[in-house]
Parts: C-alpha cells; sequence; structure tokens
C-alpha cells in the first residue's frame, strides 16, 4: 500500500476534553487503590510504619507529577512517556518507555476486573467472578469504542461517586475512631520504633505506591485536550492532592477502626473496617458495597483509555503492528488498540489460577508487574525531562517544574529506592519483567525499516 494514499489525519485524535474531565480521569485512574490492595501494607509495616511509607511515596508522586506535567505540556502526544523519552533518547529510549508504560497499563486491568468480580460475587453468590470479569471488559470497551467525551464523562461521574462514598465511609466510622487503635503495634508489631521495624516499611511500598499508581495515564489523553497547557497541570495538580487527602483519611480512619491486624490480608478492607463500627447488618454496609463498585469501575474504564492510547502511539509510529494504528470510522476512537489490550487482559483473568508463580496468583503477580512498569518508566521520563532541559534548552515549556532541579532529582531518587526494594521483594517477577523487555526489544530490532517508513509516511503529510 502506498503509504501516502491515506491522510495523516486519519490517525489523529479529536481535542474533545476540558479541566474537569482530566482531573475526572486522573483521580478516577487511581481511587480503586484507596479502595483495596493497600491494607496488605500493614502487614509487614504496621500502620504507623506503613503511614511513613505512604508519605514518602506521595512525596514521590508529588515531585514526580508537577516535574512530569513539564513534559506533557511540552509534549502533548497519546504516547506519554514514549513520546518524552524518543525526544530525549532516541528510538531506543522511546522503546524502553513505551513497552514499560505498556506493561504498566496492560498488566492492571484484569487486577482490578477480577476484584469487581470479586465484590458482585458477595452480592450474587451465584455469579462466577471470572464471568463478571469478562463482563466488565465487554462493557468497557464498548464505551471506550463508542467515543472519549462519552467515556471522559462517564468517568467523571462515576469518580464522583467513588471520593463521595470514601467521605461517606469517613463518616461512619468516624465516631468509633480511636488513636490508641490506629498506634497499637503501628511500627511492624511494635508499639514504638526501632530499626527492626524498617525491613517491613520497605517491603510495603509496592502496597504504598497502589495508592497512586496509572495518575501519569492522564498524559496519554493529553492530545484528545482541548487546551493541555492550561488544563493538564491543574488536572494533575488537583488530583494528586485529592488523592493524597483521600489515601491518608482512608488509611488513618480505617486503622482506628477496630483491630487493624483483621483488615491487613484482605482484599476489601473498607467493608470490614465498617462492620467493626455499624455491625453486619447496616444499610450503610451495602450501600458502600455497592459504591465500592464505582472506584473499581473508575480505575478500570480509566486505565483502558490508557493501554489504548499507548497501543495506538506505538503502532501509528510502527514500534508495534500498524494494524493497531487505525481509528474507528464512525467514532474516531482507537478500537483494534482497545479489543487488542482487552484480548490480552481476559486471557489472563482465565489463567489466573493455571499460572502460579512462586505460589502467587497470576493476578498477585501481575499487579507487581505493572508497578515495574510504572517504576521504570518513572525513572526514564526524569531522565527525559533532565535531558531535554539540557539538548533543548529553548523547547517551548508552557508548564516549568518547580524547584527543578530539586523536584525531579526527588522524584527520581524515590522511584530508584522503590525499584531496587521491588526487585529485592520479587527478584522472580523481575526476572520475567527483564524477559518481556527483552522479547520486545528484539521486535523492536527486527522492525527498524517499518519505522523509518512510518516517519517517510507522516513527513509528506506534515509539509
Amino acid at each position: 500500500m502506498n503509504p501516502n494514499t491515506h491522510s495523516h489525519g486519519t490517525h489523529v485524535l479529536k481535542p474533545v476534553l476540558g479541566t474537569l474531565q482530566l482531573w475526572g480521569i486522573a483521580v478516577g485512574l487511581v481511587i480503586s487503590g484507596e479502595y483495596f490492595g493497600w491494607s496488605y501494607g500493614w502487614a509487614s509495616a504496621g500502620t504507623l510504619g506503613f503511614t511513613v511509607t505512604s508519605l514518602f511515596i506521595a512525596a514521590m508522586y508529588a515531585t514526580f507529577i508537577f516535574s512530569f506535567t513539564e513534559l506533557t505540556t511540552s509534549i502533548p502526544h497519546a504516547g506519554g512517556p514514549f513520546a518524552y523519552s524518543k525526544r530525549a533518547f532516541g528510538p531506543t529510549g522511546g522503546y524502553l518507555a513505551g513497552a514499560a508504560t505498556l506493561i504498566e497499563f496492560v498488566f492492571a486491568p484484569p487486577a482490578i476486573s477480577l476484584a469487581i468480580g470479586a465484590y458482585l460475587n458477595v452480592q450474587f453468590p451465584s455469579l462466577d467472578p471470572k464471568t463478571a470479569a469478562l463482563g466488565a471488559y465487554l462493557v468497557f470497551m464498548t464505551l471506550n469504542i463508542v467515543g472519549v467525551q462519552i467515556a471522559a464523562t462517564f468517568e467523571l461521574a462515576v469518580t464522583l461517586l467513588a471520593i463521595f462514598e470514601l467521605l461517606v465511609f469517613m463518616g461512619v466510622v468516624a465516631p468509633g475512631f480511636s488513636l490508641v487503635n490506629f498506634t497499637k503495634g503501628g511500627w511492624s508489631g511494635a508499639d514504638s520504633f526501632s530499626l527492626a521495624s524498617v525491613p517491613g516499611m520497605f517491603a510495603a511500598i509496592p502496597f504504598a505506591i497502589w495508592f497512586f499508581l496509572a495518575i501519569e495515564g492522564v498524559a496519554m489523553a493529553a492530545e484528545e485536550a482541548k487546551d493541555p497547557k492550561r488544563s493538564i497541570p491543574i488536572a494533575y495538580i488537583t488530583g494528586i492532592l485529592t488523592l493524597v487527602v483521600l489515601a491518608i483519611g482512608v488509611m488513618v480512619f480505617a486503622g482506628g477502626a477496630g483491630d487493624w491486624t483483621k483488615l491487613s490480608n484482605i482484599n476489601d478492607p473498607l467493608p470490614q473496617a465498617m462492620k467493626l463500627i455499624v455491625g453486619e447488618n447496616s444499610g450503610w454496609l451495602h450501600m458502600l458495597v455497592w459504591l465500592g463498585l464505582f472506584g473499581l469501575v473508575a480505575s478500570f474504564h480509566g486505565i483502558i483509555l490508557g493501554y489504548s492510547r499507548q497501543i495506538f502511539a506505538l503502532s501509528r509510529e510502527a514500534y508495534l503492528p500498524s494494524y493497531f494504528a487505525k481509528l474507528h470510522p464512525r467514532f474516531k476512537t482507537p478500537h483494534r488498540a482497545i479489543l487488542a489490550g482487552g484480548a490480552i487482559g481476559i486471557a489472563a483473568i482465565y489463567s489466573d489460577e493455571l499460572i502460579k508463580i512462586g505460589g502467587q496468583t497470576l493476578t498477585a503477580n501481575i499487579v507487581t508487574m505493572s508497578v515495574f512498569g510504572a517504576i521504570l518508566m518513572y525513572i526514564i521520563s526524569m531522565l527525559s525531562l533532565f535531558q531535554l532541559r539540557r539538548t533543548e534548552p529553548n523547547m517551548v515549556r508552557p508548564f516549568r517544574a518547580p524547584f527543578y532541579p530539586y523536584f525531579p532529582a526527588f522524584a527520581l531518587l524515590g522511584a530508584c529506592v522503590c525499584m531496587v526494594t521491588m526487585i529485592y521483594y520479587n527478584p522472580l517477577v523481575f526476572g520475567l519483567f527483564v524477559a518481556f523487555m527483552a522479547l520486545g526489544y528484539g521486535y523492536f530490532l527486527l522492525t527498524g525499516h517499518h519505522r523509518s517508513r512510518a516517519i517517510a509516511a507522516i513527513v509528506p503529510d506534515l509539509t
């Protein structure tokens, strides 16, 4: 096919999103992390130890987002991190960041969809959680194909409901809150801090990351923002502040509700914390379970938006088969990319029990895999920021990272600490992660000629 027969316009996304919708995506992407996943951090660090860990991770994310916003507004591209590091470090840099982001965003949804299935199974015991997870994929892939405007408006509504519900949760457990409950054995099981609690605090890092993981997905919607230079900084910064407040609130109120050790190894800490205060038959509890579903749905739906834009952007520049770069003729959404990521997720759901790694189910491991992808991407993004400040000092930067170079340096340091810790505690999953990246790199090396052709096809269109 002659590359010039189709106009490049078929590969361009429509700018339709406003500031509030972008904030909805930023918070929505992450908000399921406020509902489940984090409480496992208590098992190793205790409540106080985990609070310290979470504050460190919150500081890393805040400085990261302030720095990352400079990249997103300077290079508003659906590939997000892939586009920044390609500009900073060339095609190989683009590959590393693109592959890492892809692993983060393709591997997070199966875990969330299974959590949706588990939530529904509580209400309808006859419903198989896997069938419900499959249903979730089908519904939200369809919603994402029908249009980004509809998808983003839905995301905003669900996110607002999920936030409302976290506030209701805090309000309902507040009367029974006791600081004594929260601090008892708070340092990895001990009542006072000693060096013995430090390893547990490090082990809890991945669960603190779960509070904020994927907020950077807003970068993938940058091409679809009406006024990215203004709306993205507002969405990111208000988004991270919203999440920090919610994370600390949820953690403190749940921990003070009763014996927190009972919540430290379960998938639904909030309903269980509420039970300690209002008993099993309260109407509040049923509301929490239903609305808790909204938090999961918001993240699931938002991450589908994220992975599809990443696959689309990588395919558009021939890092993946260009088949996935086609937009739907009517809805102008990357429908093939949406379906491709979904196919991988659904396969993961159905092989959950079949594949065990290090004694854990596949889902537990793919959450860890997803975190590896995220952290590698954070490291490369901060390095790209430093590199572009050096090599392109005159690039238009509508938003500049405050306190440069300290903020990006702290974010980079934090991400490196997280990476070392994650490798130490999950050597097996890290090995798999490296294998995935290496396989992808092999494909990258074999398809170089496609990329030079893709660039040649784009250049005449742009001149």
